[in-house]
């Protein structure tokens, strides 16, 4: 079973919505902690495990033969080439505390490479959503990255682990890179975060540790938007193991300057 990243996309877009949907009405009577992950802070609400077992339910009723990776629940194996990559909510700790940047993020790789997804805001249903080759666009309207200014004038959005010896780790590396830019933001949704660059909200992003549910959807958008998405080696090693994935993205034209003052802050190896 084939499909083109449009109707990917389409197929995203709807899953999005809805897994929102069932977000924010859970969210109305009050919501608890369900369960802790990597740290007593890192945790999963009741909302996060209906969301996404919503969204599996959906998934395999359209597209029996895809492979389907979400954050809370089992990897499912597929024959089709086709892997659905589900966070059912990017900014937990904001949906607990009802704080507005949350977001049902869903994104489709065909072959291991992300061709379409989407990223729906909680509170509001806001959509950023892409097709490769097709553009970005936020609720339906395209969107672009803003020109990048002089390194000085540039808003740097951010974001921080939940283990203790990472966020010592990187409150350094923000230390370094604050007096070197605008200012720098930390609202606490990865792929919200990359969406919000795309539209011209911020002018790059940077974190250490993001797993492929966080990132997926919203690297599309913003690349889709003109912009530029890596995953980097980084300088911090937790026990013996380097935390390599430190997810980057910025508008293309100011790229190289961007990653250059990362590593002189000492994000990356």
């Amino acid at each position: 079973m084939s499909a083109a990243a449009a109707d990917l996309r389409d197929l995203a877009r709807t899953l999005a919505h809805d897994g929102a949907a069932l977000a924010r009405e859970m969210r109305v009577g009050g919501i608890g902690v369900a369960d802790t992950k990597t740290s007593a802070v890192d945790v999963v609400t009741e909302a996060d495990r209906a969301v996404e077992s919503l969204i599996r339910q959906r998934i395999t009723a359209a597209r029996p033969d895809d492979a389907i990776l979400g954050e809370e629940g089992d990897d499912r194996p597929g024959t089709s080439g086709v892997r659905w990559v589900v966070d059912p909510i990017d900014g937990t700790v904001n949906y607990l505390y009802g704080l507005p940047d949350c977001a049902v993020s869903v994104a489709a790789e065909v072959d291991g490479r992300v061709v379409a997804g989407a990223v729906v805001t909680i509170p509001a249903g806001v959509e950023y959503a892409a097709a490769r080759g097709h553009g970005a666009t936020r609720d339906g309207r395209p969107i672009r990255v803003r020109p990048s200014p002089p390194l000085a004038e540039r808003l740097v959005l951010t974001g921080f682990g939940y283990r203790r010896e990472v966020r010592e780790h990187q409150a350094g590396c923000v230390a370094r890179l604050l007096p070197e830019v605008r200012d720098i933001r930390r609202m606490g949704s990865c792929s919200l975060d990359l969406c919000h660059v795309a539209e011209g909200g911020g002018d790059g992003y940077v974190e250490a540790g993001p797993q492929p549910w966080d990132w997926s959807a919203g690297a599309l958008v913003l690349e889709e938007a003109g912009g530029r998405f890596e995953l980097l080696d980084g300088t911090f090693t937790l026990g013996s193991h380097p935390v390599r994935n430190v997810v980057v993205g910025a508008p293309a034209d100011g790229w190289d300057d961007f990653v250059e003052a990362l590593a002189a802050a000492g994000f990356l190896a």
